[in-house]
């Protein structure tokens, strides 16, 4: 990889990770999602400023090839990520499941309550009617 080539991706990430602090401080991201991205980021740009820390992992991993190693690690922080989405879907569900379960509760107890009202108002125009 050229220095150029190094010195555009390094920038890129950095400006990535400047867009994503930005959005957390705005709170349009909360932080707890985004730990993921920060560190993917973070990992892209130490593996971007020292290349030759990819062909070492690469021959640790017994990939033949540094570009397999980037997909490789494309793939893996893709994996990453989506587990995060699925655990954090998973919680929300649970969350709206549990919200329409105290929603269903509430309104049969207001429509006992409001029959209860109802039959009293009967009682008392019927008294105050004799």
């Amino acid at each position: 990889m050229t220095l150029q080539a190094q010195i555009l991706i390094v920038g890129l990430l950095l400006i990535v990770l400047a867009i994503i602090v930005n959005m957390i401080r705005r709170r349009r991201l909360e932080l707890r999602y985004v730990l993921i991205w920060m560190g993917c980021d973070f990992a892209l740009i130490i593996l971007a400023s020292f290349p030759s820390l990819m062909e070492i992992l690469a021959d640790i991993l017994g990939i033949k090839s540094p570009m397999n190693m980037i997909f490789f690690l494309g793939f893996l922080f893709s994996l990453i990520i989506i587990f995060s989405l699925t655990v954090t879907i998973s919680h929300f569900t649970a969350m709206v499941r549990k919200m329409a379960q105290e929603i269903a509760l509430l309104s049969d107890r207001l429509n006992e309550l409001s029959e209860r009202t109802e039959g009293s108002d009967d009682e008392r125009a019927k008294r105050e009617s004799e």
